[in-house]
């Protein structure tokens, strides 16, 4: 990614309206951010040049993928060495159930966002994959009540 890359008022506009609709042709887009379709495609193009625009996902139904609950889970480990660290993270990182994982500075160790399809799922989850790893010291999991939308596209 290049850090050269100054970003105006239409650049932005382009990120807001693509994070919002990534699947927006670009004469949809050009339309929308006051451009017409040339300049509007070559802006894009150098966004991606760039690395700034990094890729295009599909926005996926959770429950309709029967994965319709989600449990945030803070893990503190008991490992100190780097092989046994990077032995957790692999194993942690290839779940299907884990949607998100980040390791953090200071307490918990890690963050985990994991979607499944109901409490019992999550509770064969939890004792059979992710408890049993001998990295684990301790789990701690975040019922999610209800997910609110901020309406910030960038989610």
């Amino acid at each position: 990614m290049s850090n050269n890359v100054r970003l105006d008022s239409i650049d932005r506009e382009i990120l807001f309206q693509l994070r919002r609709d990534g699947r927006l042709t670009n004469v949809e887009l050009a339309g929308r951010v006051g451009l017409t379709p040339p300049p509007c495609l070559r802006r894009v193009k150098r966004l991606e040049e760039a690395g700034i625009i990094s890729g295009y996902r599909a926005v996926v139904d959770p429950v309709a993928l029967g994965r319709g609950l989600e449990v945030l889970v803070d893990v503190e480990t008991q490992a100190q060495d780097r092989a046994t660290v990077q032995e957790f993270e692999d194993t942690v990182a290839g779940y299907e159930e884990v949607v998100e994982f980040r390791r953090m500075y200071g307490r918990p160790d890690y963050f985990l966002r994991v979607a499944v399809e109901d409490h019992a799922a999550y509770e064969m989850f939890l004792i059979e994959k992710l408890g049993g790893l001998p990295a684990v010291h301790r789990l701690q999991s975040h019922l999610t009540m209800k997910d609110i939308d901020t309406g910030n596209p960038a989610r």
